[in-house]
């Protein structure tokens, strides 16, 4: 075995997003105004900060005010301010606005921003840097390290220099462990470590199965007369049939941008729907391609995103350490947002953990942090929506979403529901039908201009994989793709990854072969969600690959 050099801190965080980053700098304003000194490190796998964070996004900066609260004198990228905000249902070719006076004023976007989250996280990088947090982007958490009393006590960042079949090139250097007091898991929607202790500990123990959505988002450089900066549009309805969840957006950033995209919640039932095909044919809509029209695509990509809300949080506490923003699950998804809350639960649970610190402890239980961590503004922002994703699971997009905008009213008015929460029942894993049930859907025939192929999208995500590198993508039983998904599902993993990775091909005899092309990984997580078999497990491949997202 590979000896291994360690290194000790205090608290080490995995995951340099929203969530992460606000715990660092909340663990260092602690430690400064008490005067005392503490060793924080942030991992990201990502070649630099930002690198793959992906989201829409509009913000709601309240949690930001609450970190930093001079962020605008600090030059935070935060500066389109929404200055109108849209909800439509669409059809084939037309478009149905909702009138506001119908839509409870916690889905009003008033007082937020549209963003570009990862120039948000960079900025709250060098935030963190000033305050003395030790950044290291290029380096992927991929192991978790455990005490001899089986606490968490630190993590194992990934071998560099292995060759596709695991053997050791001439620039080999093996992973460095290191050895925390308190271990933070801030990777993300389906984060592997993450993954793994909820498994390990069994903190989902008495929460319902998380569910997901996969969001794809184009920019476009569009015709300045078409621009209208600060707009904000969401929509449901077409493409996506009325049992499919999901909807698109548009969001008019600064610069004569828009951010579009797509998203389409994972517990959909047809092995044939392709959530990227679906993204390419949003846009053929009037409404849509009209903005479009004589406009350019600059940037793509595709992440997962929780869906399941208040009835999915696991518990975040386990020996050594936390589960903190996505790793646990804090989007508003009526709202179709959530970094606030991500910065929330970091910023609360530095708060328990310092004070842990204070008290000279270390990887032991963080008793009550759950609860804590959730009490106060993110229960309140997500208790009152927890049944509109299951009304959508229930009774399809239109008539879900109807009655869930009356039970928003309800919980606006009354602030309760006679509905009790309801339940999520089947992960998304488990949701899809027999491709001999289902009706396959035509695969739409991009044109280059308005629509476009995978290659070509993947191309714009600036991916770097070294093609000499162990596969990430790791299948638990190599022959259930041939053997199960493709007879059962006609293999789905073709249609659901955006990226392309995973193809079905055919020797000369006629024999399938099933091929993952790695290398075009954009970390989505999709294939680890979504797969019928649970068969793939997405694993860190060397740090600093994947995509570089500028924008995003």
């Amino acid at each position: 075995m590979t000896e291994r050099e360690s290194m000790a801190v205090d608290v080490v965080v995995a995951g340099a997003g929203p969530a992460g980053l606000a715990a660092a700098i909340r663990l260092k304003q602690l430690a400064r105004d008490a005067g005392s000194d503490l060793s924080v490190m942030v991992l990201e796998k990502g070649a630099e900060v930002g690198a793959h964070i992906l989201s829409g996004a509009v913000i709601d900066p309240s949690a930001l005010s609450d970190l930093i609260p001079d962020w605008q004198g600090k030059g935070a990228p935060v500066t389109t301010r929404v200055t109108s905000d849209r909800f439509a249902f669409l059809t084939r070719k037309g478009i149905f606005s909702i009138p506001r006076l119908f839509l409870p004023p916690m889905l009003s976007n008033e007082g937020n921003y549209i963003v570009s989250l990862g120039q948000l996280t960079r900025w709250l990088a060098e935030q963190a840097e000033a305050l003395g947090v030790d950044i290291f982007p290029g380096f992927a958490a991929s192991e978790l390290l455990f005490d001899e009393n089986g606490a968490v006590a630190g993590v194992a960042t990934g071998d560099m220099g292995r060759a596709r079949d695991g053997s050791k090139k001439p620039e080999f250097a093996p992973g460095m462990e290191l050895h925390a007091r308190y271990t933070l898991l801030a990777e993300g929607a389906r984060g592997s470590l993450s993954k793994s202790a909820i498994r390990h500990f069994d903190l989902d123990r008495d929460s319902d199965p998380q569910k997901f959505g996969l969001g794809i988002k184009e920019i476009w450089q569009v015709d300045p007369a078409r621009h209208r900066p600060g707009h904000v549009e969401h929509t449901f309805g077409w493409p996506l049939p009325n049992d499919t969840g999901g909807g698109g957006f548009i969001y008019h950033a600064a610069d004569g941008r828009v951010l579009v995209g797509f998203v389409t919640h994972l517990d959909y039932s047809n092995p044939y729907l392709s959530p990227f095909d679906e993204m390419q044919r949003f846009k053929t809509h009037p409404h849509v391609a009209a903005l479009l029209e004589g406009g350019e695509r600059i940037a793509w990509g595709a992440r997962a995103m929780t869906s399941g809300g208040w009835q999915s949080i696991p518990r975040l506490e386990f020996p050594g350490g936390a589960l903190v923003g996505c790793a646990a699950g804090f989007m508003n998804v009526p709202r179709i947002k959530g970094a606030h809350n991500a910065m929330r639960s970091g910023m609360k649970c530095a708060q328990m953990v310092f004070d842990a610190l204070a008290e000279g402890r270390g990887n032991d239980l963080l008793q009550g942090l759950s609860d804590f961590v959730v009490a106060g503004d993110i229960e309140r922002d997500l208790k009152p929506v927890r049944n509109a994703k299951p009304m959508w699971e229930r009774f399809g997009t239109f008539w879900g979403t109807a009655l869930a905008g009356a039970e928003l009213w309800m919980q606006t008015l009354f602030a309760r529901s006679p509905l009790g929460t309801l339940g999520h029942g089947k992960p998304d894993s488990q949701c899809l039908k027999k491709a001999a049930e289902a009706a396959p859907i035509p695969s739409l025939k991009p044109d280059g201009v308005l629509t476009f192929d995978k290659p070509s999208s993947v191309f714009l995500a600036n991916i770097s994989h070294g093609e000499d590198q162990p596969v990430h993508l790791r299948l638990r039983d190599p022959d259930i793709p041939l053997t199960r998904n493709l007879p059962d599902y006609d293999e789905p993993a073709t249609r659901y990854c955006p990226a392309g990775v995973y193809e079905i091909t055919r020797d000369a005899q006629g024999t399938p072969q099933f091929v993952i092309n790695a290398a075009n990984c954009v970390h989505c997580k999709t294939c680890d969600i979504k797969d019928p078999a649970q068969n793939i497990d997405w694993c860190p491949p060397e740090g600093g690959s994947g995509p570089n997202y500028q924008g995003m």
